[in-house]
């Protein structure tokens, strides 16, 4: 909140012209920014505290407070008496809000802030305002689990950022070379809380995500207070996680402990063993995973040996494959009483038929003209030209026809001297049977 003085107004008179012939002196600019700073009033300004000097004795303290989300500061100038009054002591790291004048001092050239009230910020006032800055990034995306990069299973070098001597480093690096000890790390020591914390882990950050070498890289401190650990959640550092290329873990105080940094990361570990526990794998317990996973294979392919042995050899004990030439042998057998079994049908088949043939043979020569003429009949017929006629009735063959006689072995040539009529009777069926013989055979 801000509280302004009165507005700039212009200018009462045309200002001189300003040229290269006709230049302002320093004493009329130094007035003029002067005048112009006077205009701004009285603001309220939010910060943290990065440096403090109090002499004892003097009318004045000099403090510079600097914005921890961008490397900008600005110079305070306070009473004393301010800085002892203060209801929390005021420390470097601390989180105010102030509230004075600015002022140029035209001698120096120099601005800064003249306050005449100072607000530590308590710790529920810092929760919210991470609460706010929490659910801002989280609408922005930044804790999507989309955006988490898997690590590597056996990193060669390890980036670690944390206090110098610390008891984090100490942990991570002890258990890290007790589970794996090939792995490699590339430590930078940063301050972990105060005003500086977040502009060194800043150019920390930047420096391992450079380094091709580092495949991954873990971001710890021990536990501590909630303006201890404020560092890790400053919005800069939160953008600058998730603009990094290479894995970042977050191992930041203990399991009830939670900044920001903890959901920006990739990977967040409850405390710097467990982050060393997540990032390098145990070697002896993967050798004993390789051993038993070697056992079971060699189990699985004893096993597979196995199950084939007793399946070929119940193959070679089947008949089939004991005696080869037994089934053939069985086949042929079979297929030489089927083609003698054909045979004698065949044959049968053949005798019954010629049997019925010759049975219709007799009977149609019985039936047959040949037959009729061998026991004494005769086909006669009258010749005429060259055609020849049955001859049925005396009215056929009047006297003087031309006539030819067959008979069982030949025909008679004759001719008729007269005619003579018997007694009338009825045709008989034999009688009828040789006409149509007669007629069959055409006379021949």
């Amino acid at each position: 909140m801000t509280q302004s003085g009165p507005q700039p107004s212009a200018e009462a008179g045309a200002a001189p012209a300003n040229s290269a012939e006709h230049p302002w002196p320093v004493r009329s600019v130094a007035v003029k920014v002067m005048q112009w700073i006077d205009r701004l009033g009285s603001i309220w300004v939010e910060g943290q505290i990065t440096q403090i000097n109090a002499r004892p004795g003097a009318r004045t303290a000099f403090l510079v407070l600097r914005d921890p989300s961008a490397d900008m500061s600005l110079q305070v100038t306070c009473d004393p008496d301010l800085l002892r009054r203060s209801p929390i002591p005021l420390q470097e790291g601390s989180r105010v809000v102030v509230y004075g004048k600015l002022t140029y001092f035209t001698g120096r050239g120099t601005l800064s802030l003249r306050v005449i009230e100072i607000r530590p910020v308590g710790v529920g006032e810092l929760l919210a305002r991470i609460e706010r800055l929490k659910a801002l990034l989280a609408a922005e995306g930044l804790f999507d689990p989309r955006l988490k990069r898997p690590l590597p299973f056996l990193p060669g070098t390890v980036g670690l950022i944390t206090g110098r001597a610390s008891a984090a480093e100490r942990d991570v690096l002890t258990v890290a070379k007790n589970r794996w000890p090939a792995v490699r790390f590339e430590v930078r020591n940063t301050a972990v809380q105060g005003p500086t914390a977040v502009p060194q882990i800043l150019d920390a950050l930047a420096e391992l995500d450079r380094d091709p070498a580092v495949e991954v890289i873990v971001l710890t401190r021990g536990g501590g207070s909630v303006e201890d650990l404020l560092p890790f959640s400053d919005e800069a550092l939160c953008r600058a996680i998730v603009a990094a290329t290479t894995p970042i873990v977050s191992a930041i105080g203990h399991e009830p402990d939670n900044p920001l940094a903890d959901y920006v990361a990739d990977l967040r570990a409850a405390t710097p063993t467990d982050a060393a526990k997540r990032v390098v794998p145990d070697a002896a317990a993967e050798l004993a995973c390789v051993r038993e996973l070697r056992a079971r294979s060699a189990a699985a392919l004893r096993g597979w040996v196995d199950r084939e042995t007793r399946a070929l050899a119940q193959l070679r004990s089947r008949p089939v494959l004991a005696d080869p030439l037994r089934e053939v042998d069985r086949r042929a057998e079979e297929i030489e009483r089927l083609r003698v079994s054909a045979r004698r049908c065949a044959e049968h088949t053949v005798r019954t038929e010629a049997t019925a043939t010759r049975h219709l043979r007799e009977k149609l020569t019985a039936v047959g003209p040949a037959a009729t003429l061998s026991r004494g009949y005769a086909v006669v017929q009258r010749v005429t030209g060259s055609e020849r006629h049955v001859v049925r009735s005396i009215e056929d063959a009047p006297a003087g026809s031309q006539l030819r006689i067959r008979v069982a072995d030949g025909a008679v040539t004759a001719a008729a001297l007269g005619t003579k009529a018997l007694g009338a009777r009825k045709p008989n069926a034999r009688d009828s049977g040789a006409r149509r013989d007669d007629e069959r055979t055409g006379g021949n």
